[in-house]
């Protein structure tokens, strides 16, 4: 029941935000172009980050509903920041965002990359007892976040990859039911490119599920899947770094 009640108020809160900002946000404002060229608001992602924090409020023990809420709400707000500080800036990856760094400029994407990763680590912290539990549970989270947005390129394809993603957690415990409400609730607009995640939407959706797998396995799991979402952040930076490449 509670991983019901989770994804219907998770769904429920989305719709409603999302509706409510698409009459208060003035003409012009949140817009985006997506890869066909066409304009489309980006109003889905804070309402999915409002609406899988709410659902999260419902699904689980104080300690996991904590993490939940503070991975999702960090997570929406660094992503939210980079959808408007970085708009426009051309570097992609981790590589490009840390090089400006050592050279003295602090970009979004850096703000994004250190504020998710200290928000994985301190919800990790919240799940998980020992030292190593709580770092490897941070990189889950963080890394889940950092997944779904890479894969977050054509319409849909973010809230897919969470309910895909999700539904094994659904046998484990009700955290990934929010996430899960929250993606099914925003996956027409997307579909229909009337609206996009963004890095805000996108970053919440994959730290709540990153959150619903901390909570879900043991060490040898969050092992597996620390070991795999590095291995895909690797190339994923590796994919940006050639597109940025000038070609000759």
């Amino acid at each position: 029941m509670a991983r019901l009640d989770s994804a219907a108020v998770a769904a429920g809160v989305t719709r409603g935000v999302l509706s409510l900002l698409r009459r208060v946000k003035p003409d012009g404002v949140g817009e985006r172009k997506n890869y066909a060229g066409r304009t489309v608001d980006l109003c889905p992602g804070p309402a999915a980050t409002v609406g899988v924090a709410a659902g999260a409020l419902v699904a689980a023990e104080p300690g996991a509903r904590g993490a939940a809420v503070l991975a999702t709400l960090v997570a929406g707000a660094c992503g939210g920041y980079d959808d408007v500080a970085g708009a426009g800036d051309p570097r992609r990856g981790f590589r490009a965002h840390l090089g400006a760094l050592r050279d003295g400029e602090l970009t979004s994407g850096a703000v994004k990359l250190f504020g998710i990763s200290a928000a994985g680590l301190v919800a990790g912290g919240l799940l998980k007892e020992r030292f190593v539990d709580k770092a490897l549970a941070g990189v889950v989270i963080a890394g889940t976040a950092h997944l779904v947005n890479l894969v977050d390129v054509r319409p849909g394809r973010a809230a897919q990859v969470t309910l895909a993603l999700g539904a094994p957690g659904l046998l484990r415990g009700p955290l990934a039911a929010a996430p899960m409400g929250a993606a099914a609730a925003v996956l027409p607009d997307d579909l229909a490119e009337r609206g996009m995640l963004g890095d805000a939407g996108a970053h919440a959706l994959g730290a709540a599920v990153g959150v619903a797998i901390v909570a879900g396995n043991g060490r040898p799991g969050l092992v597996a899947h620390a070991a795999g979402l590095v291995a895909a952040a690797v190339y994923g930076d590796r994919v940006s770094a050639l597109a940025q490449r000038p070609l000759t």
